[in-house]
């Protein structure tokens, strides 16, 4: 099993860079299949958290909780299947809040903390990650395409590198059953 594993390695990379290439030519279309999906998230969310709003054993606060981002959840969901745009523009808010959450928290942990090691780049991480939250707000549609060329060029690093460790694996174990056979 351990000899063909190369093959699986070769043919992994070589479709990551096949959709690398596709989703860096044509990050419009790696957008609205990425909005779609995230609309059906919003959906399941939804329905799930609705569920159990009405279901689990908790207090009433919890309870309440629940039901109140489930049913936000399904009113965005909604609002995604009307309109695409929606679904793309929603997509960017929620990256954008993401960044601007992980920034301002990693920023204020590092200002708080003096013994931090490393903390001036923790800070530098935060106010970049603020930065690109207020981007995906100012230019959302901009923002996404280029997150989604990043994604792509990633994936083509990450495909050529399995490609290469797709060819090592075959050679490394060529020569391991050569010698295995040279034993026996």
């Amino acid at each position: 099993m351990l000899r063909h594993l190369w093959i699986y390695t070769v043919v992994s990379g070589v479709l990551a860079v096949l959709l690398g290439v596709l989703i860096f030519l044509r990050p419009g279309a790696a957008i609205i299949v990425t909005a779609v999906f995230f609309g059906a998230y919003l959906l399941v969310t939804g329905v799930a958290q609705l569920v159990l709003a009405f279901s689990v054993r908790s207090s009433f606060g919890g309870r309440a909780l629940l039901f109140v981002s489930g049913a936000a959840a399904l009113v965005l969901a909604v609002l995604c299947f009307i309109n695409l745009n929606n679904s793309i523009d929603l997509l960017a808010i929620w990256i954008g809040v993401g960044f601007i959450f992980r920034g301002v928290a990693t920023a204020m942990s590092a200002f708080s903390d003096p013994s931090l090691p490393g903390r001036i780049w923790e800070i530098i991480v935060g106010v970049i990650s603020v930065i690109a939250g207020i981007i995906m707000f100012v230019a959302p549609l901009e923002g996404l395409v280029a997150l989604t060329q990043v994604t792509g060029i990633i994936l083509v690093v990450i495909g050529v590198t399995e490609v290469i460790a797709g060819i090592r694996i075959r050679r490394e174990s060529a020569t391991g059953t050569a010698r295995t056979d040279a034993v026996t």
